[in-house]
C-alpha cells in the first residue's frame, strides 16, 4: 500500500466481508501496539534519573504543566529552570497565542537572524552522535520523537530537552489523515503522555508524520495543547539525499525565521552537520529552539492563517518527511 492509502497498480480487491474483517484486525493490532508501547514507555520513564545534562549558556527549556494552563505559567517555569523566568514566560505566552489560532506553523516572521533546526523520528541509532555534535558546537535544536522508540534510548529525550526541546511525532508514525479521528487522537495523545514522562517535562509541540495534516488533525492538536509545527526547508535526507545534497538543501534555506526539517536516524544527516554548522557561523545565523524562534521572531496571525504562502512557499511545498 502506498503512503497515501492509494491502491497500488494491479492490486487485487478482496471481497467486502474480507476487507471489513481485515480493517477490524488492523485496528485491534494498532490499539494493542499503542497500549503495550505506552505501558513500556511509562515504566521506563518512571525509572529515569532526574538529570539529563544541559548547558547553562542555552536558554533553559520551557517548563510548564501545559501551554494552555493560565496563571501559574511564569511561576512554574522559574521554579523548574531556576533561570531566565521572563524568557520562559514569554515563550509560554507566545505558544498559547499561536495554539489559539488553530493553524500549523511553517516559519517565524523572518525579521531576525534566527532559525530552528529540527530532527524527526528519533530516538534511534544515530541520536547519540547528533546530540554530541550539537553539544560540541553549542547548537540548539528541537526533536520530534516517535514515542514507541523511547525504549531504544531511555535517556535520550531528557538530553534532547536540554539541547533545545522535544515535540510529539505520534506513537507509531502513521499517516494520520489515513486514520479514523479517534485513532489519530490516540496516536497523538499517547505519544504526548509518554514523551512527557520520559523527558521530564511538558510537550507542547507536535509535527504530523509526512506532514499529513487536515482540519481534523489541527483540531486534535489544539485540543491537546499542542502547537503544530511544519517546516520551511526540507533537507531531503529522508528521500535519500547524500550528505553533500543535505548540506546544500539546508544551507540554501538558512534565512531568518526558517524551520529546517532533518532526521536524526540517517547517517548522511550526521555527516552533513559540520558543514551546516560552519554555514550558520559564516552567515551569522543563530540556531535556536522552535519555541524561542517563535518568541523572538513571532509570526503575525495573518501570516499563520496564510499557511505556507505566508512563508513564501507554494502549497505543494510540504509533501512529507
Amino acid at each position: 500500500m502506498q503512503p497515501g492509502g492509494a491502491r497500488e497498480p494491479g492490486a487485487r480487491t478482496a471481497p467486502a466481508g474480507q476487507r471489513a474483517g481485515a480493517r477490524r484486525r488492523a485496528v485491534r493490532r494498532r490499539r494493542a501496539i499503542l497500549a503495550c508501547g505506552l505501558a513500556g514507555a511509562a515504566v521506563l520513564a518512571a525509572a529515569l534519573l532526574s538529570g539529563g545534562g544541559g548547558h547553562g549558556h542555552r536558554r533553559p527549556p520551557l517548563a510548564l504543566a501545559s501551554p494552555l494552563t493560565a496563571g501559574s505559567s511564569a511561576r512554574s517555569a522559574g521554579q523548574s529552570a531556576g533561570a531566565a523566568p521572563r524568557e520562559q514566560a514569554a515563550e509560554s505566552n507566545q505558544v498559547r497565542a499561536l495554539i489559539a489560532l488553530g493553524k500549523p506553523i511553517y516559519c517565524a516572521a523572518r525579521r531576525g537572524n534566527e532559525v530552528a533546526l529540527t530532527f524527526d523520528d528519533g530516538p534511534g541509532p544515530y541520536t547519540r552522535l547528533v546530540l554530541a555534535k550539537l553539544r560540541k558546537h553549542d547548537v540548539s535544536a528541537t526533536f520530534f520523537d516517535v514515542a514507541r522508540n523511547i525504549p531504544l534510548l531511555p535517556q535520550a529525550t531528557r538530553q534532547e530537552r536540554a539541547i533545545g526541546g522535544v515535540g510529539d511525532h505520534t506513537f507509531t508514525h502513521p499517516l494520520l489523515t489515513g486514520l479514523a479521528p479517534a485513532e489519530a487522537e490516540t496516536e497523538i495523545a499517547h505519544a504526548q503522555a509518554a514523551l512527557q514522562l520520559s523527558s521530564g517535562g511538558p510537550v507542547f509541540l507536535f509535527r504530523p508524520p509526512y506532514g499529513g495534516r487536515s482540519d481534523a488533525i489541527d483540531g486534535i492538536a489544539r485540543a491537546h495543547g499542542l502547537l503544530e509545527i511544519l517546516w520551511t526547508v526540507d533537507s531531503a535526507d529522508s528521500l535519500g539525499a547524500n550528505y553533500a545534497q543535505i548540506e546544500r538543501n539546508v544551507i540554501a534555506g538558512l534565512r531568518g525565521g526558517a524551520i529546517i526539517l532533518m532526521h536524526e536516524n540517517h547517517g548522511q544527516t550526521v555527516r552533513a552537520l559540520l558543514g551546516i554548522f560552519a554555514a550558520l557561523a559564516r552567515r551569522h545565523v543563530r540556531p535556536v529552539s522552535v519555541a524561542q524562534l517563535l518568541t523572538d521572531d513571532p509570526p503575525s496571525a495573518a501570516q499563520v492563517r496564510a499557511g505556507p504562502l505566508g512563508c513564501g512557499l507554494g502549497r505543494a511545498a510540504i509533501t512529507g518527511d
